[in-house]
């Protein structure tokens, strides 16, 4: 029987997360990626076997599958070795499909918000005695620093926690038993037409869960509610900000005192209590599970604090929804505290896009940083169109900075950091502006 697994492009979040699923289940993994990465060095004591570039010379007919990204060319070196030797390419939705069959999928699938919603999920089921796997697209100290959990003590089928992604219509690879939709917000726009397009990925999306079981529907957001009675042999839960609907019957949530004090994660929570609460798990075990919820790697990520007493955050946000909520909910809970934001727009096509909705996102940071605009799937056309002297014009803000990419920006974060205290300084990015932390000075 074939045992061994080879990845390319591992260095991205879920598809690291998937290599932990199958070395959790005894394959032999190799996997190469195009730079190095703190994350990278993990999986590598993790006994992984990780080549830095591309390395086809090591593939053979001994490999079950080659799985890889959606954003690796058909020109790359390792793809074209594989398609030689007939070994079966998987696309990263089609191997998640392949381990999920069986499961009792949970599908955590909307255009924000999904990781935390995930790891809350994912983190009540790990406080009771339930069998399952999780797999998210960030850090969870709960998980040993990883993104990724798996249980498994009994026979019976165990759940299956997925955040599941919309682009390029992949989730539809998923046949989920609950799948939960809280908001609908045009993205992706290097492959969706408009936001009806975009909609109707959803609303082929609700076509996969099982019979009988759950849509979980905000109630509040207006694309959503496009969903709702699109099948009558599921149960539709609708939510709303202090309770849900299910069969007629409203039922309130009940008091989460959660450590965060941001309401868009406290919503997220309730999200979680849906689920486990339809499912039977007791209420009490659930909301102990939530409050002792306290952070994620890159979701409003608390880091340290710098040398001068300036508090560091990481933010993985790049919509500018995303971006507005979460700088209001940092003002909003420290009034009195200078904000200074370095954010790398996520791709040339999509800041080009959604350029006039991020006119007004920063309003709620004091200073702006823009290094450059992170280059991903992005044509020639798609950089001609838009740079960062350009995308700063448009932004509604009086102190902004283009300071030409990342050993410059260090440098004025490092001054910003002299002359304030009791701070707070956001790195809010694509990629490789996250790697700053290791750079600024802590106490």
């Amino acid at each position: 029987m074939k045992n061994k697994i080879y990845i390319i492009w591992i260095g991205w979040i879920w598809i690291s997360a998937l290599a932990r699923f199958y070395l959790s289940q005894s394959y032999t993994v190799y996997w190469s990626d195009m730079n190095s990465s703190e994350l990278i060095n993990q999986l590598k004591n993790e006994w992984a076997y990780i080549n830095i570039w591309e390395k086809a010379d090591i593939l053979d007919k001994d490999f079950e599958y080659v799985v890889y990204t959606e954003a690796v060319p058909d020109t790359q070196s390792e793809i074209i070795k594989a398609k030689e030797l007939w070994l079966e390419l998987l696309t990263y939705p089609e191997a998640i499909w392949k381990i999920t069959t069986n499961k009792k999928l949970i599908t955590i699938a909307w255009t924000h918000g999904k990781s935390t919603t995930a790891s809350l999920t994912s983190l009540v089921l790990k406080n009771s005695n339930i069998d399952f796997t999780s797999i998210v697209w960030t850090i969870l100290k709960e998980f040993d620093n990883k993104n990724f959990y798996y249980r498994k003590e009994w026979l019976e089928d165990e759940y299956f926690i997925l955040e599941a992604c919309e682009y390029k219509r992949s989730f539809l690879n998923y046949k989920p038993t609950v799948w939960v939709i809280i908001n609908i917000d045009l993205d992706h726009l290097d492959y969706y037409k408009d936001l009806e397009d975009y909609i109707s990925a959803y609303k082929e999306y609700i076509n996969n869960i099982h019979s009988w079981w759950f849509a979980i529907i905000n109630w509040d957001d207006i694309n959503c509610k496009k969903l709702i009675w699109l099948r009558k042999d599921i149960s539709y839960i609708e939510v709303f900000k202090n309770y849900f609907h299910h069969n007629g019957q409203q039922i309130n949530f009940p008091i989460i005192d959660m450590k965060v004090p941001w309401n868009h994660i406290l919503f997220d929570a309730k999200i979680a209590y849906i689920i486990w609460h339809m499912i039977w798990i007791n209420d009490a075990k659930i909301i102990e599970s939530l409050e002792l919820y306290s952070w994620v790697w890159r979701r409003m990520e608390r880091i340290w604090n710098t040398v001068h007493n300036n508090l560091l955050m990481s933010d993985y946000w790049h919509h500018p929804t995303e971006i507005s909520l979460t700088l209001k909910a940092i003002k909003d809970n420290n009034l009195d505290k200078k904000i200074l934001t370095v954010f790398q727009p996520h791709q040339y096509s999509r800041t080009y896009e959604l350029l006039d909705d991020f006119k007004n996102s920063f309003k709620n940071t004091d200073e702006l940083i823009i290094p450059n605009i992170y280059e991903s799937r992005d044509s020639k056309e798609d950089k001609e169109k838009i740079n960062t002297e350009k995308f700063i014009k448009k932004l509604s803000h009086k102190n902004i900075v283009n300071w030409n990419w990342l050993n410059n920006t260090i440098n004025l974060i490092e001054k910003f950091d002299k002359e304030n205290s009791w701070a707070i300084i956001i790195l809010m990015w694509a990629w490789d502006v996250d790697n700053l932390r290791y750079k600024i000075k802590t106490v």
